[in-house]
Formats: C-alpha cells, structure tokens, sequence
C-alpha cells in the first residue's frame, strides 16, 4: 500500500478483534516509524504510553466515556507531551549534528521557549498530532486500523498513568483488526470551503 492509498482508506474504526494480538515487533516496528515524525528544533515532544495492562486499560475505558475500542483494541496508545522537553537537555537533540549547527540551534532553543508557555504548550500538541497521524497511517499500511480518541478525563487518564507533573494527555490512539468497516464518510467539505488562496 502506498502513502495515498493509505490516507484514502484510514478511517476511525470503533469495533476491533478483541482476540488478536500484535507482536512485539509490529508494535516496536510501529513506534519505531512514529519516532520520525517532524518536531520544531527536533525536540521529540511526544512520549508514547503503551498500555497492555488489562486492569488498567478497564480503568481507563471506564474515565473514557466507556468507549469499548480502549479495551477491545489490540494496542492502546496513549500520546502524552512532554512540555518541558525544550528545557532538558537540548544538546541531546543535535548530538550528531556538526558542532557549527549545533552551536546554533541549542542556544536557540532557550530563547525560543523561555517564558513561552502556550508556544511550549502549542509546540508539543502539534508535534503530538503529526506522530499520531504516522501512527494512523504506518499501522494502515502494516494492514491495521486505528482510531484516533480525545474523549476521555484528561486529568483522570493523567493520574492513572502516574503522569510527571510536566507532561499531559493528547490523545489515544487504538489499533488493531477491525471487526466492522468504519460507516461512510459523513459529509467531506467542498475544497473550495477549506482551501484559500492566498487571503481570505
């Protein structure tokens, strides 16, 4: 399957086969994939909460709107942000660049942050949201399904997962075999609705 066959056939499924199970190489193979997703100054926000344990996962399918896919699922992702990760050790994220880069960019992300919290906090989610979207697309291709979920206590799911006071929930994902197709698309915008040229 290709890049646009996949994104032409995601779709957020909500029935899964509760009895299959990923191996521990699709699911290393899947995050591995989800690790090159792009983040501003390479600081790598995302920090990928993989759930397997089933008393857990029930706690959270019960602070998640009792939504069946938490549990049903083969894998529960839960997307977490680090949003301190610009301030902890930045020269971990152009180690091998060449020093000259280096002594540029690390600097630069001090300054680009400090004091800066709704940018420190904008900056994680969208770097959240493009993992989670290579996520939805590399277990497509793999021929797995996924929904994307952001119904559930935010603060009950952070505190089940014993969440650092500096990192909060973006979303779940779930993946694994459908058992029912997703329902037709629901009514997609004409281009010219969402696309502008230029101004508006």
């Amino acid at each position: 399957m290709n890049v646009i066959q996949a994104i032409e056939t995601r779709r957020s499924v909500k029935a899964f086969d509760s009895n299959h199970q990923m191996t521990q190489a699709e699911i290393d193979q899947l995050l591995s994939l989800a690790m090159l997703s792009p983040t501003a100054f390479n600081i790598q926000h995302w920090r990928f909460v993989v759930v397997s344990d089933p008393v857990l996962r029930h706690q959270i399918r019960a602070v998640s709107w009792n939504q069946a896919q938490v549990e049903q699922a083969s894998l529960l992702i839960v997307i977490t942000a680090d949003l301190q990760a610009w301030a902890k050790q930045p020269e971990r994220y152009w180690k091998n660049a060449p020093k000259a880069v280096a002594d540029q960019l690390v600097p630069a992300i001090g300054h680009f942050y400090t004091g800066q919290e709704t940018m420190q906090r904008d900056e994680a989610m969208r770097s959240c949201g493009m993992a989670a979207m290579t996520i939805m697309l590399a277990a497509k291709e793999m021929g797995y399904d996924t929904c994307p979920m952001d119904g559930f206590d935010f603060d009950a799911v952070a505190k089940l997962l014993n969440l650092p006071a500096d990192h909060t929930p973006t979303m779940f994902i779930v993946v694994g075999k459908a058992l029912q197709p997703a329902r037709p698309r629901s009514g997609q915008l004409a281009m010219n609705e969402v696309v502008v040229q230029n101004t508006f």
